[in-house]
Parts: structure tokens; sequence; C-alpha cells
């Protein structure tokens, strides 16, 4: 029994709401169960250094939690420097996102995702690359809108879910409960076209074999149909 009742292979509760800030070219709200996330995209006509006249463009990413997003505060990163998992989920935000991405039709322009975690119940990594995209999407299209590129430079939705083995059982969309105690935990990066971009897994309490990961990477692909649902559903 999960301890949110939830059956093993069912999401929480997913919502997308667009258009959250007034001044970046994309952003949305999305709350995955009791995991809130702002995503914004924000445009500049510049490239960093090393793609300098490469005719490439580029998409990177931020990624930070305000202080009271978990049980108890944390202190601020601007004042006591960047962690190491910080840098790691945002450069797994960036790769994810770069994935779905033809940088030749971007042009040489940039694109930064800041994901702002204001409350955290467990898979916010996913929630910010699930986001993200969202918030992509809409500053991508206001490009085309404007006639800036020729051709749409997302190739294909990007999403991501967590699953992992809690009590003994496979199950999708690990909330803090179940991901403090999974015996193995893990985060599955897809395309919509249910291609994998990026798959972390780790055994926490325990080794898995071949056939729980086959489970898990199942349940994965279901997860990421429901989100590439909704991120659809978000931004038509």
């Amino acid at each position: 029994m999960r301890p949110s009742g939830r059956d093993l292979n069912q999401m929480r509760a997913v919502s997308i709401e667009t258009g959250v800030t007034r001044h970046a070219e994309g952003s949305c709200l999305i709350q995955i169960g009791d995991t809130h996330v702002i995503c914004t995209a924000s445009l500049e006509e510049r490239v960093p250094p090393f793609l300098k006249n490469t005719g490439l463009g580029w998409v990177t990413a931020e990624y930070g939690m305000l202080p009271r997003a978990t049980n108890t505060r944390m202190r601020r990163e601007a004042k006591s420097g960047q962690g190491g998992r910080t840098q790691e989920i945002q450069r797994l935000i960036g790769r994810s996102l770069r994935a779905g991405l033809d940088r030749v039709a971007l042009g040489e322009r940039q694109i930064t995702i800041d994901c702002d975690v204001i409350q955290a119940d467990g898979g916010t990594r996913c929630a910010a690359i699930t986001g993200g995209w969202v918030a992509l999407r809409l500053a991508v299209n206001k490009l085309m809108k404007a006639g800036d590129v020729l051709s749409d430079p997302l190739t294909d939705h990007v999403a991501a879910v967590s699953c992992g083995v809690y009590a003994g059982q496979p199950v999708l969309d690990l909330d803090y409960p179940e991901d403090s105690e999974a015996g193995v935990d893990g985060n599955f990066v897809m395309t919509g076209s249910n291609r994998l971009v990026e798959v972390q897994m780790s055994a926490e309490a325990s080794t898995f074999s071949h056939e729980e990961l086959s489970e898990l990477l199942a349940l994965a692909s279901k997860g990421v149909g429901e989100l590439v649902a909704a991120q659809k559903n978000a931004v038509s």
C-alpha cells in the first residue's frame, strides 16, 4: 500500500498553468501533487562565447529551491554558495531540453530556463524538466510568430518522471515519503515519441534486477505519456 493510497501505476494529479509571470517570453506553474515549480524562459539574441559564429543556438537552465519549499527552512544558496546537487540538476534540465531541440533552426540565440521550486514533495527535477519544456515551447512560439525563425526549433516534447521500488514493488511517480524510503530510485527523461533521453537509477537500499528495471521503464513510459498530454493541453 502506498502512503498516498495511489495505485502502483498512478501519477499524482498534474496541473500546468501558463503565463504566470509578466516579463518572461514563456512561463508556467507546474504542479505534480504537492510539488510546485515555476518555470520561465528568457530569450537573448546572443550565445555563449564557445558558440559564437557557429550558427547554433543554445538552451541552458538554472534551478533553485525557495528556503521554505521543504519541511524545514534551507539556507539560501545566494548566501551559502551553489551546492553540487543544484549544479547537477540544472545541467540535467539543460541536457534534457536540448535533446528535443534543433539548434540550427533556433539560430544564434540563447534561451535560459529558470526553474524555481516553491514547494517540494519529491520529483522536483522531473517537474522542472516537464514544466521547463512548456516555458520553452511558449518562448519559441513567440519567435515563430515574429518570423525570427524559419522552422520550428522544437523537434519533440521532453518530459520526465520518477519511478522506484517502494516496499518491494515498482511504483510510478514517487512522492517524498516514498522517495525517502525507496529501495531503488530512478528518474526517466523521455521524448514525446517514447525515446529515452537520460535515465538516472540507483540502488538506495537494495539492488534491482533486469526484470524490475523493465517494469520501471514501462511505468515511466506510461507516466511520461500522461505528462506529454498535459503539456499539449497547456500550450494548445
